[in-house]
């Protein structure tokens, strides 16, 4: 018993004041030896035309921890950083893949913001995605990473490469001043917090922004879920929450606006939409299926894969199995984990 509850004390991280507990696809592998696989992917790379499945097996199937541990032990052998290595051996998404891999989850996130607002043209459907779906604790470590990897502050990179009511919203996510989750169910706050939504917006000609801006970036998100719900905010509002956001704010603010409703809804549905709408679009959208397959395989994707069951009426692998090809496609069932 002391196992079992050692191993589920493992898969859990605290969500503000509560453990959230953690769905992962991918997990420590057993019988682990670094040696041995760096190994394996030194001789895969030094095959005549790379020898992709071996580091695809081996990669994919490995903790963050552990990767760290094949890496250190690949430098040891071949005497040259694998992240170079594999830069050199692979190409297109496959490359992407592996190497956002060969990164920390925290390390990962923080890389994606830093190329979302890089050079000319913020890719705002990105920067709206992470910051927008990730809660308190992973932003507050991303913000750490960030300044550690990039010597740079995080909010003041927002800042700069956003305006307008879009740059207020992501600067207030970005400043984690979220309240943590309560055990005391505040009725009254709630339905105050439903009726200054509905007065700051639907109610009034033009909508008070800063109102709508300061109730989604600090409430806690148990709160938030009472107050979007149906019977609270349409207490007031003739249209729910987020027919309210599509009538009064247009662009980027709606966009992220709703993926906060979307998140603090459901979480995991959120991302498992994301992939169904990329891998639908004409040409996948890869980019968009790295991220979110990296970015959560050690979180929540197995949640992930069940909310795409569900709503999709097909499986995640299926799918996948479907709109994507190659070493690609066999790198991205691996981190699925399974069929469901």
């Amino acid at each position: 018993m002391a196992l079992v509850s050692e191993f589920l004390g493992q898969l859990t991280l605290s969500y503000g004041g509560e453990e959230e507990p953690k769905f992962p696809t991918v997990v420590p592998a057993r019988d682990f030896d670094p040696g041995r696989d760096a190994t394996r992917i030194d001789t895969a790379i030094k095959t005549k035309g790379v020898d992709e499945q071996t580091v695809i097996d081996i990669l994919t199937r490995r903790s963050t921890e552990q990767r760290r541990e094949i890496a250190f032990e690949y430098e040891r052998i071949a005497k040259k950083d694998l992240s170079v290595a594999l830069k050199g051996a692979l190409s297109g998404s496959l490359e992407a893949l592996l190497l956002g891999l060969m990164k920390g989850t925290a390390q990962y996130d923080a890389s994606e913001l830093k190329a979302s607002m890089k050079g000319l043209g913020t890719d705002e459907e990105t920067l709206i995605e992470m910051v927008c779906s990730r809660n308190n604790e992973e932003l507050l470590e991303i913000k750490r990473v960030y300044k550690e990897m990039f010597k740079k502050e995080l909010d003041k990179e927002v800042a700069g490469d956003t305006s307008g009511d879009f740059a207020k919203l992501l600067l207030a996510l970005v400043q984690t001043k979220r309240d943590e989750p309560s055990n005391v169910v505040d009725y009254e706050k709630i339905d105050e917090d439903a009726r200054c939504l509905y007065e700051a917006g639907v109610q009034r000609k033009g909508t008070d922004v800063a109102v709508w801006i300061s109730i989604m970036s600090q409430r806690s998100v148990p709160h938030l879920q009472k107050v979007a719900h149906v019977e609270r905010y349409k207490s007031y509002s003739p249209y729910d929450m987020k027919e309210s956001i599509r009538k009064e704010v247009k662009g980027d603010l709606e966009k992220s606006f709703l993926t906060l409703v979307e998140c603090f809804e459901n979480r995991q549905l959120y991302f498992a939409n994301r992939l169904n709408e990329a891998m639908k679009s004409k040409g996948a959208k890869e980019k968009v299926v790295t991220r979110i397959m990296v970015s959560r395989c050690e979180v929540d994707l197995m949640k992930i894969r069940s909310e795409f069951k569900k709503t999709h009426k097909r499986t995640l692998y299926q799918t996948i199995a479907e709109h994507t090809k190659g070493d690609y496609q066999k790198a991205l069932l691996s981190l699925c984990g399974g069929d469901d």
